[in-house]
C-alpha cells in the first residue's frame, strides 16, 4: 500500500504543476509548456511502469492468462475480437505466449487516454487529475483491463459529444467495442445526455424509468440476449452500490445550487448534469441487473470534469476554498475505503507483485 501511496502523492504532485490552458505563442515553447510535458511524461512513465511490470496483481489477472492461452489454441473464449487478435499478434511476435506485453499494450493505452482526455477536457488539470486516483479509477484499471479501456475510450470520446462531431464519436465508440463490447451502451445515453430536455419530457423519462421497477424478467432477458455467457451465472444476481448512490446524490444536490446560473443554457454542463442524473437513475431503478456498476461508471466518470467545473463557477472565493477542502476530503476519505478493500477477492490489487520478483501461479490449463 505505500508504494500505491507515493505514486498517488507523486503523481498528483506533479499534476499541480501542469496548466493544461496555457497562453499559447506560435513562435515558441514556453516554460509552462516545456513544464507540461516534462510532468505530463512523467506522470504517463510512472502510472504505466507500475501497471506494466505488475505480476498476477487484479482481481481477474490469471483469468486474463488463461484467455490469452486458450485464443492461442484456437479455443472458444467470451472475449471480443479485438482483445482476441491483439493476443494473436503479440504471441506470433513473440514467439511465446507473451502475456506481458499483452497487459503492458493495454496499461499503455488506456492510461494515454484517460490522460490525453484530462488534458483536453478538464478545467483544472490537477483536481481532475486527483479525482481521478482518489476515486481508484487508475489502481481499478489492474483488474478487468478490457473494460478499463473501453471506460477510457468513454471518457474520451465525451469531447466528440459535445463538439457534435458524431462521426467520430460513433466510429470511436465501436472501434472500442471490439476490445469490450459493454462500450456500445454510452451509444444512446451520451446522447440522451447531451440533449437539452424539457420538463414534461423529464417527467415521461421518469414514468418510463419505473417499467424497470415492474418489468425485470423481460429487461434480464434483454441482458441475456446481448450477453448470452451470463446465463445461469452469479452475474445475473444483480446488486448496487450505496456508497456510488450517495456520491450521485451529493454531486446532484451541488449541481442544483449551480443550476440556474452555471448549468442551465451550457451545453457542457448539462451534459455533466444528465450523466450524474442518468446514473442516479440507474443505481435506484435498475439495481436487478447484472454488473448495473460498469454501465454507471460510463456515466460517473464524468464526475472528474463535473465537479472541478461546478466549483470554479464560485464567485465568493471563501467559499470556493470551502467547498473545495470538502471535495478533498470526500475524496481522500474515498481512496482510504477503497484501499481498505484492496486485498478482496472482488479487487485484489493488494500485495502488490512485479515479474522481476514474482513467478505467475499456475492457471487452470496448466493443472489439466
Amino acid at each position: 500500500m505505500i508504494l500505491y501511496l507515493i505514486v498517488a502523492v507523486g503523481t498528483i504532485m506533479l499534476a499541480a504543476m501542469v496548466n493544461n490552458h496555457p497562453p499559447v505563442q506560435s513562435y515558441r515553447v514556453t516554460r509552462q509548456q516545456l513544464c507540461n510535458r516534462i510532468c505530463l511524461v512523467s506522470i504517463f512513465t510512472i502510472l504505466f511502469l507500475l501497471s506494466a511490470c505488475r505480476q498476477n496483481v487484479g482481481n481477474d489477472y490469471a483469468k486474463y492468462v488463461e484467455f490469452m492461452h486458450l485464443v492461442n489454441c484456437d479455443a472458444y473464449v467470451p472475449t471480443e475480437p479485438g482483445f482476441n487478435l491483439l493476443v494473436k499478434i503479440i504471441y506470433g511476435l513473440s514467439g511465446f505466449e507473451n502475456y506481458l506485453l499483452v497487459f503492458a499494450v493495454y496499461a499503455f493505452v488506456t492510461i494515454l487516454f484517460f490522460l490525453l482526455a484530462i488534458y483536453e477536457q478538464s478545467d483544472t488539470f490537477s483536481m481532475t487529475y486527483f479525482l481521478f486516483m482518489a476515486l481508484g479509477y487508475y489502481f481499478q484499471t489492474f483488474s478487468t483491463v478490457r473494460y478499463y479501456l473501453a471506460l477510457a475510450l468513454a471518457l474520451y470520446s465525451m469531447k466528440f459529444v459535445l463538439r457534435r462531431q458524431w462521426g467520430k464519436f460513433v466510429a470511436l465508440v465501436i472501434l472500442g467495442s471490439f476490445f469490450h463490447k459493454s462500450l456500445l451502451v454510452i451509444l444512446p445515453l451520451y446522447y440522451l445526455a447531451s440533449v437539452t430536455w424539457r420538463k414534461w419530457q423529464l417527467v415521461l423519462m421518469g414514468l418510463f424509468c419505473t417499467t424497470f421497477l415492474f418489468f425485470q424478467d423481460f429487461y434480464l432477458q434483454v441482458v441475456v440476449f446481448l450477453y448470452p455467457t451470463y446465463e445461469d451465472t452469479e452475474y445475473l444476481e444483480g446488486g448496487t452500490s450505496y456508497i456510488n448512490i450517495l456520491r450521485c446524490l451529493a454531486v446532484l444536490v451541488l449541481a442544483l445550487f449551480y443550476y440556474q446560473r452555471s448549468i442551465q443554457g451550457n451545453r457542457r454542463m448539462q451534459f455533466y448534469f444528465y450523466l450524474n442524473l442518468g446514473a442516479l437513475v440507474l443505481y435506484v431503478f435498475c439495481s436487478f441487473l447484472p454488473i448495473i456498476s460498469r454501465i454507471g461508471y460510463y456515466l460517473t466518470i464524468s464526475h472528474i470534469f463535473f465537479l472541478p467545473a461546478l466549483l470554479g463557477e464560485t464567485e465568493n472565493v471563501r467559499l470556493r476554498k470551502l467547498l473545495q477542502a470538502g471535495m478533498v476530503c470526500a475524496a481522500a476519505l474515498y481512496f482510504v475505503i477503497f484501499m481498505s478493500r484492496a486485498y478482496d477477492d472482488g479487487l485484489l490489487i493488494l500485495p502488490y507483485k512485479t515479474f522481476f520478483f514474482h513467478d505467475m501461479v499456475n492457471i487452470l490449463s496448466d493443472m489439466n
